[in-house]
């Protein structure tokens, strides 16, 4: 099967000895840059608020204006939440932990439990075998032909995008995050608890400020705006023209890193936004380093920089992906399925 390679200069992939060694400058964590980069998001989203709560006195639509780019923040924030998950954002583990909470806190995500998926998601990216935690619910052509209408109904909505990215992201974040996952252990459990506890005081805290309608607009705009984009970057990350998926026996995980995530090259100032998360290649091959050093690490070698790019605008045509073709090895969509489905299937 012949998925088309993003590194379509390469004869082979770097070796694991080889890339660690580039990569591994760039996995130091660094105090300076991880506190400015609180300072310049933590502590803007909380100015922001500041900011919201005078302009929702006599404009809502200013304060919506605002929200837009509350969620931009929000989203950033979710970006040092993510690397605290990973143990990169500071050398200290504690740090990492207290951090990663008051992130979580404010992105409605449970620290522990949220790492504990996202590892899981980590270790099985692109494998065709280990698909269903922490990714989008992706099948197979033949197992959508083969499945039964309910199923196949059920699929093509959730792929709709104006429920995957309009719907969904706030399903996920606002209510979805608020129960524990089969199998999660109970300390992963017990961070769902105690983050809808935490949740629930600073919502009292902020109501007795500024009245329950305007917390609930305000907070409600903002988490929203950035649960559609943290939701676009996540799909955009593994769902794009000549990604890679294999099965386990093929799997590989330099591959899977290098050809099954994205380098999604983003305009500055998103790329600020999204906290560098568009060099995605560089994070699935090392999530040790920490975001500030991901563009650093990505242009350190040119292993990286002949992996093509998936521009902004280019990005959108992933839209029309919807199934894994195992024939063709590529992304496909309804439409291109349709001959194959008026076929009689095998009894």
């Amino acid at each position: 099967m012949g998925t088309v390679p993003l590194m379509s200069n390469y004869t082979d992939l770097p070796t694991i000895k080889e890339w660690k060694r580039i990569v591994a400058p760039h996995t130091k964590p660094s105090i300076a840059k991880a506190t400015w980069q609180i300072i310049n998001s933590i502590g803007l989203y909380f100015a922001l608020w500041a900011a919201m709560y005078f302009t929702v006195q006599f404009s809502y639509l200013a304060t919506f204006a605002l929200a837009i780019f509350g969620g931009g923040l929000l989203i950033r924030v979710f970006i040092i939440f993510h690397d605290c998950g990973h143990g990169s954002f500071f050398k200290s583990r504690r740090a990492n932990h207290i951090t990663g909470f008051i992130s979580g806190l404010l992105t409605f995500t449970p620290y522990f439990h949220w790492r504990w998926e996202h590892s899981v998601h980590h270790g099985a990216s692109g494998d065709l075998d280990r698909r269903g935690t922490g990714d989008v619910w992706t099948m197979t052509v033949e197992e959508y032909l083969s499945g039964s209408r309910p199923k196949r109904l059920a699929y093509r909505l959730v792929r709709n995008p104006l429920i995957l990215f309009f719907i969904t992201p706030i399903i996920l974040f606002v209510i979805r995050e608020r129960f524990p996952s089969k199998g999660a252990s109970k300390r992963d459990r017990n961070s769902v608890l105690w983050m809808n506890l935490a949740i629930i005081a600073l919502a009292a805290a902020l109501i007795s400020i500024f009245g329950w309608q305007h917390y609930l607009f305000i907070q409600g705009t903002t988490i929203s705006f950035a649960a559609m984009g943290g939701v676009w970057l996540f799909y955009i990350q593994h769902q794009y023209e000549g990604v890679y998926w294999e099965r386990k026996d093929e799997w590989n995980f330099t591959a899977a890193a290098l050809e099954g995530s994205s380098f999604y090259k983003l305009p500055k100032i998103l790329q600020w936004f999204s906290g560098n998360i568009g060099y995605h290649h560089i994070h699935h091959l090392s999530s040790m380093i920490p975001n500030y050093n991901l563009e650093q690490c990505h242009n350190s070698h040119e292993i990286f920089t002949r992996v093509e790019p998936v521009t902004f605008w280019k990005g959108f045509k992933s839209l029309n992906f919807r199934l894994w073709d195992e024939e063709e090895g590529k992304l496909v969509s309804f439409r291109a399925i349709r001959k194959r489905e008026r076929k009689p299937r095998a009894a």
